[in-house]
């Protein structure tokens, strides 16, 4: 004996209509993107190069306008890699190191210029974040030498110096 499956009404169907989502032009879209958060300038276009129209015949065109776009945003202010290199200089300095953090930004596009300026001041405070963070997860020193290892490993995949690593384990051996 079957299970008779029950069909919602034909009236239901026809009267429902797929609704296709508008386009958003790619101003629009870059200015949802700068909403959220600060990009720098390659990463924005990164993020907006896969939905540029390009078309056969005007193919070179599309990603001049798309520059031209960026450069408007540049210049009213809006977009800026000094401020996406500080909003991420400081959301991610209390957890890793500046070896991590440079490497975040390069990654990002943010020019090396930039980057050397926030580097004093990321060194200042890693000592501090790497106590911060070894506290957080370990909490005691290592009992032997198979636990400092692991300890080390730790600090240094979070982009800690070895250096300032070895500190913080003396400074609690």
């Amino acid at each position: 004996m079957q299970k008779q499956v029950r069909k919602p009404p034909k009236s239901f169907w026809s009267g429902t209509r797929i609704r296709k989502k508008p386009e958003v032009s790619l101003r629009a879209r870059a200015l949802r993107y700068l909403a959220r958060r600060e990009y720098s300038r390659a990463e924005l276009r990164g993020k907006l190069l896969p939905h540029v129209q390009a078309d056969e015949d005007f193919e070179q065109a599309q990603p001049v306008d798309l520059d031209a776009l960026l450069d408007d945003f540049t210049a009213r202010g809006w977009l800026s890699d000094a401020r996406a290199a500080t909003q991420l200089v400081h959301a991610k300095r209390s957890r890793f190191g500046t070896q991590r953090i440079t490497h975040e930004l390069r990654q990002k596009g943010i020019a090396e210029e930039l980057i050397s300026a926030a580097l004093p001041e990321l060194k200042a405070s890693e000592l501090e974040a790497a106590r911060s963070v070894w506290q957080t997860k370990f909490g005691i020193a290592p009992h032997d030498e198979k636990e400092k290892a692991k300890q080390v490993r730790f600090l240094q995949s979070r982009g800690f110096s070895l250096d300032v690593v070895f500190k913080v384990l003396r400074f609690d051996d």
